[in-house]
């Protein structure tokens, strides 16, 4: 029940008071939905496997991985595309990282001459204050190496759990060499977000038809990523 000016009743509410509650409504949605961040890296490197990869990363912790890898020497257009959540204590690192590294704004490539070539890489983020990107082969900037090593690391992970499906699926006697070689990677410290290629790794694990050690490699790998948070 409202009142107009003269105290007398009605049911519909006058105009400033539909106004006051759209702006209470406003003020209060999630500031994930109006301030999120994002921090995009882009590679690219021809005549690598993948070729051209990219990972995005939202503060809400969305994350998209896309690439153009083969997965066989035969693969004509393997384009991929994966939408994942980063763990938080990966998101946090890297936002973290950004900010060291001003986010990205100016030239963070060391311009040094006789450097090989490593790939084309862009760095690149964005909020409701900032846009801003920088492309480097080097740079000399801790934060950019370390955000460069990690997201190579995340790309490394995507693409052995995208490898792993379609063994499973069409080739189960590939499993054993490319689980051993992703042990190996993980041992080295060269895998990041294992948890995105976790199903992949439960359903070979369980996975009756296929060998002991090959299940057996899986449920490590599970173990290992689960451990490490």
């Amino acid at each position: 029940m409202y009142f107009d000016a003269f105290g007398k009743a009605t049911l519909k509410p006058r105009w400033h008071v539909l106004w006051l509650l759209c702006l209470i409504f406003c003020f209060h949605l999630p500031g994930s939905a109006q301030e999120a961040a994002t921090v995009t890296f882009t590679f690219d490197f021809p005549g690598s496997e993948p070729s051209h990869y990219s990972i995005a990363v939202s503060s809400d912790g969305h994350a998209t991985y896309q690439s153009d890898g083969r997965l066989s020497p035969q693969s004509e257009d393997d384009s991929f595309r994966l939408d994942f959540t980063m763990s938080q204590p990966t998101r946090t690192h890297i936002f973290e990282l950004a900010k060291r590294a001003r986010y990205f704004a100016g030239d963070i490539d060391s311009r040094k001459k006789g450097l090989a070539s490593t790939g084309t890489k862009i760095l690149a983020y964005k909020d409701t204050r900032r846009n801003a990107q920088a492309t480097y082969n080097y740079s000399p900037l801790p934060a950019v190496q370390e955000l460069t090593g990690l997201f190579q690391n995340v790309a490394s992970t995507l693409e052995f759990g995208r490898r792993l499906e379609y063994y499973h699926r069409y080739q189960k006697l590939a499993l054993d060499d490319e689980l051993k070689r992703m042990e190996e990677m993980q041992k080295q410290n060269s895998l990041e977000e294992l948890g995105a290629v976790a199903p992949i790794l439960q359903r070979i694990s369980a996975d009756a038809s296929v060998i002991n050690v090959v299940r057996a490699r899986a449920q490590r790998l599970l173990e290992s990523g689960s451990t490490k948070k």
